[in-house]
């Protein structure tokens, strides 16, 4: 249904674009191009603004109508959850939140060194800090 309903909403636009343009403004439009000039010897003068406008508002107010009846065909049936949704509830459940592919994994935290062992590579090139013996 909500497909039917995209699909009539496509070709009221296309018509609703058809109507505006042939309609005659100021610099003519192309109402005198329509049909070689025929419009105003089938409609006269007068009737060709007037179902062309005619047709514009009714166009334009089905169009709008079914815009609005849109949102209530759409199948809201199954639930749909963003990303966002799937890893907070993904954190609640206690599953881990795996990183996104071609992430390197985190280093493994490292333990301090117990006391008396050989220090490690980072202390040996620091410098003395202020106050220790120099």
């Amino acid at each position: 249904m909500f497909t039917f309903i995209i699909i009539l909403i496509a070709l009221i636009a296309l018509l609703l674009v058809l109507v505006v343009l042939l309609q005659s403004g100021k610099g003519g439009g192309l109402a005198g191009i329509a049909a070689g000039g025929a419009t105003t010897q089938i409609l006269g003068a007068r009737q060709a603004p007037d179902v062309l406008e005619r047709a514009t508002w009714i166009l334009a107010s089905l169009f709008i109508v079914l815009c609005i009846l849109s949102n209530f065909a759409i199948d809201r049936s199954e639930t749909q959850e963003s990303v966002i949704q799937q890893r907070a509830a993904g954190e609640q459940t206690g599953q881990p939140v795996l990183p996104p592919s071609g992430a390197e994994p985190a280093p493994a935290p490292t333990q301090p060194a117990p006391e008396g062992s050989a220090t490690t590579p980072d202390q040996q090139t620091a410098p003395p800090a202020e106050g220790q013996g120099q």
